[in-house]
């Protein structure tokens, strides 16, 4: 896709954050199988389902401007993923909690990925005066918010202080 016009622009942006979301859900899936802590399995999960009503809304909002989902891969979020699976879900790490901490920093990386995406898609949706599409933009970029700041809350909560610090 060529892009000439802030719309343009727009919808490429949306197609990158479904590509994002496409790819951090089954990262976060991964991540909830090797969690410990229950307070860390429950965010996991209730992140899933944030994940997947997201896309399903990006979806519907690329669909409504006659644009395929699927038009765009996102590279941002193979890297982060790939660093999940190296820190996280293929990682060598005996101490549960310790663990339990890298998840949450990987999962973090990926929702600060999303929280830029949604910022800067709201932003171009209200220049754009698409109101609809930035209000469901903001909605899912304040459930992300929520999520990230749940995961700081389990992680300086108790996480990081079970985790062996030497």
């Amino acid at each position: 896709m060529t892009i000439r016009t802030l719309k343009d622009l727009y919808i490429d942006q949306l197609q990158d954050l479904y590509s994002a979301d496409k790819q951090s859900l089954d990262a976060t899936k991964k991540l909830h199988e090797k969690a410990s802590s229950e307070e860390l399995r429950a965010a996991l999960e209730d992140g899933t389902c944030g994940i997947s009503t997201g896309m399903e809304k990006v979806k519907g909002l690329i669909q409504n401007h006659d644009a395929n989902p699927n038009g765009e891969h996102c590279k941002g979020m193979e890297g982060l993923v790939k660093e999940a699976k190296a820190h996280a879900i293929n990682a060598d790490i005996d101490d549960k909690d310790v663990l339990d901490a890298s998840i949450i920093t990987q999962y973090q990386r990926m929702t600060h990925y999303g929280l830029a995406g949604y910022g800067t898609a709201v932003a171009f949706a209200k220049r754009l005066g698409l109101e609809e599409d930035a209000k469901v933009l903001q909605e899912c970029l304040d459930n992300t918010y929520d999520g990230d700041r749940r995961m700081t809350s389990i992680a300086t909560g108790g996480v990081n202080a079970e985790a062996k610090a030497a």
